[in-house]
């Protein structure tokens, strides 16, 4: 404390000796002093309202990357660090007014509590001899924090002059007298107050005014702020009256643990900062930064989505109850599980195959969108149910169906648990794409599993391997493949024959950190303009969703050239433009494979940032097919070759019919039971059910075996 208080208190001892010889008023000369620190501070000001406004203008982005990294920390930290990169926006910026705010409190308390030496300038050997001289009188060895206002307390009354005297001759070359003379010109009230003393709880006096007139300054400046200043804005009503609460209180107490001098200087310190924020929004105007119409829409959306929230409870609430009935839980035999809408696709070659197969059985099915079509099933045979976040837990723990099929990985990790109440219930994993279960997925994301609907021999393969890794039961792996593959092949062939008069291009990215719409867009769409194409952008749903700033400058910026052949299409209840394009570049989106193995035509890959969910993928000796398909259906570049884009692309087009003998030719040795994926599912659970005994003995936790702990390899 001694070291800041010789660093910062000299140099501001000095100043404060400034304005004290302007005003010769001790408390108009600490409300200049305070305007002055104002005035030295106000590029951090401006600095901190630059930061401020890109702070609010990426909020929106930065919200997304936490719910797509959700699991991820590291990614998002990293995706966060690009974020910031990108926008120049420094974490730091607005810790500064802080940093430098205690300094100079420390700083000016040490000028109150010095005013021989701050304001004097007297030598240290007098100093030390008054207030020993002080210590005397007083009859004390110690006078605390505040020695030297002691003396200048103590010869302010003339009794105490002659004992003062006493120090003449003393003091080489000193002329004690005008020392003393000198020491009682200081005055240190300000309109009737000792702005040397520290107010007290217990004692109402003109000195209590100042914690009051703080708290009060306090409550004026927040108050403005919750109105002007562009983060304040931002926040909910209970965040800005919480803070203001928390400002006033400890504004209050502060100038009761102070000198009412720094109790002023903190007074005016707030009321100063109101005139900050005023000059700092001329200076920089949030409004021409900040596109506040998006802003307001999205917070639109959040309150509509809050408000669904609360009506779907209800709704939640009564599929629970129906759930759970004694007599539908002790005969439900299968359930399937859903965690969105979108799902429904994965399943249904094996739901359709299942109820051509079966007579009586039924299929209750789980989801958890409130949106979900199979809630309007006109199939009896099909019992739909409807379950929130806060009854997922639950409900999945008293399960006591003979077999659950779901696409959800990470089962007993997170908030989907096997059931508690049957030990025997046989969890199915039916994959949701076709690439690696070792790169896409988190590390021992299938070790609960008890049986795994393969796409292909690579992902079996895989299954065995991370096993043997990982030192986990052998699961039961079901030569399945990839119903949805299969349903776009047939939707394919159903499509009439035609041809595009002009060749068209969709560029379809995924919407993970470093996707084509973020890193390379521009030179993409630079490097195909004139070359005689139809360019079709497709971005990924979930960056429509979660990026709609973004996608408002990018319409906004590619305005003037949309025409028949050049759109951007943000409309995905069709899948018509994925079957009509002639070529599809991407990154690393699952969509390529969908594509190119649906029409037989090329993709080409644009090598930005693989997505690594599994970062020890490497540890099994299987490449993934993600990485090996690449240059089988099509071909892949860096991102430094995008400008000579048109020239690969008229390459692949060129040599359609190459790419598309060895896409037919891969898809029919790589995937399991091409076009009869629901059949092989359907079968393994029929008579996996019928050997199944009626009823198992219930147990209350999971066996050992499931328990054990897989710690990340």
């Amino acid at each position: 404390m001694e070291i800041i208080n010789t660093i910062v208190g000299t140099p501001l001892g000095y100043l404060m000796w400034l304005c004290y010889k302007l005003f010769h008023d001790y408390g108009v000369a600490i409300i200049f002093f305070t305007l002055l620190t104002k005035v030295v501070m106000f590029p951090i000001s401006l600095l901190v309202q630059k930061n401020s406004i890109k702070m609010v203008k990426m909020k929106p982005e930065l919200d997304a990357l936490k719910y797509q990294y959700v699991d991820d920390q590291d990614a998002f930290i990293d995706a966060q660090t690009a974020l910031y990169k990108r926008e120049k926006y420094s974490p730091m910026a607005g810790v500064w007014p802080l940093l430098l705010q205690l300094p100079i409190i420390f700083g000016l308390i040490d000028v109150v509590y010095k005013p021989l030496k701050h304001l004097l300038h007297m030598p240290s050997d007098v100093i030390n001899a008054f207030t020993q001289k002080a210590s005397e009188i007083l009859g004390v060895t110690d006078l605390g924090s505040s020695p030297q206002l002691r003396v200048v307390e103590l010869l302010s009354q003339n009794e105490n002059i002659p004992k003062f005297m006493e120090l003449q001759g003393t003091l080489d070359g000193v002329d004690v007298n005008g020392a003393i003379e000198t020491i009682r010109g200081v005055n240190m009230n300000f309109l009737g107050i000792n702005l040397a003393a520290t107010p007290s709880v217990t004692v109402l006096n003109l000195l209590f005014l100042v914690p009051v007139l703080a708290g009060l300054s306090a409550l004026i400046m927040c108050v403005i702020q919750n109105r002007i200043n562009v983060l304040q804005i931002e926040q909910n009503k209970l965040s800005q009256w919480g803070m203001t609460l928390f400002m006033i209180a400890f504004s209050t107490y502060f100038a009761f643990i102070v000198p009412a001098g720094v109790g002023l200087y903190w007074m005016w310190g707030n009321l100063f900062s109101i005139g900050v924020m005023y000059l700092v929004n001329v200076i920089y105007n949030p409004k021409k930064y900040i596109d506040y119409a998006a802003l307001a829409d999205l917070k639109k959306q959040t309150a509509l989505d809050k408000e669904k929230t609360k009506r779907n409870k209800k709704m939640a609430k009564k599929y629970y109850k129906a759930f759970c009935r004694p007599e539908n839980i002790e005969k439900m035999k299968l359930m399937f599980y859903a965690e969105g809408g979108g799902y429904y696709k994965y399943f249904q070659n094996i739901i359709e195959a299942l109820l051509q197969k079966t007579t009586k059985l039924k299929i209750h099915y789980v989801t958890s969108d409130p949106q979900d079509p199979i809630l309007n099933t006109k199939e009896e045979r099909i019992i739909p149910y409807y379950v929130d976040e806060n009854r997922l837990i639950s409900l999945m723990m008293k399960v006591e169906a003979k077999m659950v099929v779901m696409t959800t990985p990470d089962l007993e990790k997170y908030h989907i648990k096997r059931s508690r109440v049957r030990k025997d219930v046989e969890y199915v994993y039916v994959d949701h794409g076709c690439s690696s279960l070792n790169l896409t997925y988190r590390t021992g994301a299938f070790d609960y599993f008890d049986t795994i609907f393969a796409v292909s021999d690579q992902q079996a393969r895989e299954v065995r391997a991370i096993e043997q890794l990982r030192g986990t039961p052998e699961k039961k792996i079901v030569e399945c493949g990839y119903g949805l593959l299969d349903n776009m092949i047939e939707a394919y062939k159903a499509l009439p024959p035609a041809e595009n008069e002009k060749k068209t291009i969709l560029i379809a990215p995924s919407w993970q950190y470093d996707n084509i719409m973020d890193s390379c867009l521009d030179d993409l769409v630079e490097g195909l303009t004139g070359s005689g194409y139809r360019i079709v952008i497709r971005p990924h749903p979930q960056y429509v969703r979660r990026f709609p700033l973004k996608i408002k400058e990018i319409l906004n910026q590619y305005a003037d050239r949309f025409s028949d052949d050049f759109i951007i299409e943000t409309d995905f209840s069709s899948n018509v433009t994925v079957y009509t394009a002639d070529l599809l570049i991407t990154d690393w989106s699952a969509i390529s494979f969908e594509f190119s193995f649906t029409t037989n035509k090329p993709t080409l890959f644009i090598n930005t940032k693989m997505k690594v969910v599994n970062k020890a993928y490497k540890k099994i000796d299987i490449e993934p097919f993600d990485i090996t398909a690449r240059e089988q259906v099509g071909r892949s570049i860096d991102k430094d070759e995008v400008k000579n884009i048109a020239a690969v692309a008229d390459d692949l087009l060129n040599n359609q019919s190459l790419y598309a003998a060895g896409i037919e030719k891969l898809k029919n040795e790589y995937f399991y039971h091409l076009g009869h994926s629901g059949e092989a599912g359907a079968d393994y659970i029929i008579s996996r059910l019928s050997k199944k005994k009626k009823h198992a003995e219930p147990v209350s936790e999971p066996t050992a075996e499931q328990n054990k702990d897989h710690s990340d390899e």
